[in-house]
């Protein structure tokens, strides 16, 4: 199990529930569009303090973005 491409999926699944663009959601916790694009395919290692933020600006937890699908 690749723990990045599980976040990836996850923050992809949250952001498009809450129907917010990568750009939008990017805005929000103040991330570049693209870094959110790398969390998304899995190409990006995220430290707790951005898996926290990216958690918060889509109102769910840091676990439930670590969690397999």
């Amino acid at each position: 199990m690749d723990i990045r491409a599980v976040i990836g999926r996850n923050v992809r699944r949250f952001r498009v529930a809450k129907g917010l663009t990568q750009e939008e959601l990017s805005n929000l916790c103040d991330f570049d569009q693209r870094y959110i694009s790398q969390v998304e395919t899995g190409q990006r290692n995220l430290t707790v303090l951005s898996l926290y933020e990216l958690a918060q600006a889509l109102d769910t937890t840091p676990v439930e973005l670590v969690t397999p699908d």
